[in-house]
């Protein structure tokens, strides 16, 4: 049996795991918080669809934007995270989207 694990990895290589459930994105009082003068106090949110099992992101009507592939995403639209989707808030906050395959073994595998 093996459960799957989805992180954004920043350009540094640092994980931050995506749980299963809303998280808000931001410079202040959020679950991911990002030192950037280019990211809003709460700038973004991703959220977790159980029901597609898949972990989605939505603008917050920030000044500077969220970027999927380079490409900004609507205000207020949920936009669906693939495998190696790089995501970028504001205008140097970068990650890529990694997927870890955790099995009973207790061995990982990593998808690129």
């Amino acid at each position: 049996m093996s459960v799957t694990s989805w992180f954004l990895v920043s350009s540094s290589g640092t994980r931050h795991r995506l749980p299963r459930e809303m998280i808000f994105v931001g410079r202040e009082d959020c679950e991911l918080m990002l030192q950037s003068r280019s990211v809003d106090k709460q700038h973004a949110v991703i959220n977790y669809d159980p029901t597609t099992d898949e972990h989605l992101v939505k603008d917050l009507g920030s000044l500077n934007g969220t970027f999927v592939n380079d490409l900004r995403i609507p205000d207020q639209t949920y936009i669906t995270l693939k495998l190696s989707d790089v995501v970028r808030f504001g205008y140097d906050i970068l990650f890529s989207t990694r997927a870890v395959q955790l099995f009973s073994s207790k061995k990982d595998k990593e998808f690129l």
